[in-house]
């Protein structure tokens, strides 16, 4: 894959992650977004923990200026989160098909993070 389709890829996949993780935003203070929260048993403190957290990740993983090593810990802490997300939806209202959905962005995140390594990769740049 040329370095050309990888950087189309890697900002098309973090773009639409991007855009996903800051629509959160728009349903911060929505009464159902909170229910929801609370039928999975989650703390309000962790509410807004993970709310802030996902915006915050959001941004940094677009923001050009951000180091390397910042956004290598972003990619692991959203993997844990949309992890967490299929867990918590299967344990509170059963296994059903519908509560894989958060694993489609894992998916996107972790074609993101291939990317990103790929073309971030100091030591596969000295072996061309």
């Amino acid at each position: 894959m040329s370095t050309k389709t990888t950087k189309i890829i890697y900002w098309s996949t973090t773009g639409l992650l991007t855009l996903f993780l800051l629509m959160g935003i728009i349903f911060l203070n929505k009464q159902e977004s909170i229910d929801g929260m609370k039928q999975l048993g989650v703390p309000m403190w962790l509410y807004w923990e993970i709310s802030y957290g996902k915006i915050l990740g959001a941004l940094l993983l677009i923001l050009p200026f951000v180091s390397k090593r910042i956004k290598e810990w972003v990619y692991v802490a959203l993997g844990i989160d949309f992890i967490s997300a299929v867990v918590a939806l299967n344990a509170s209202t059963g296994i059903s098909a519908k509560n894989f959905s958060p694993l489609i962005f894992l998916v996107v995140l972790a074609v993101s993070y291939y990317c990103f390594h790929k073309l971030n990769c100091t030591d596969c740049k000295k072996e061309k």
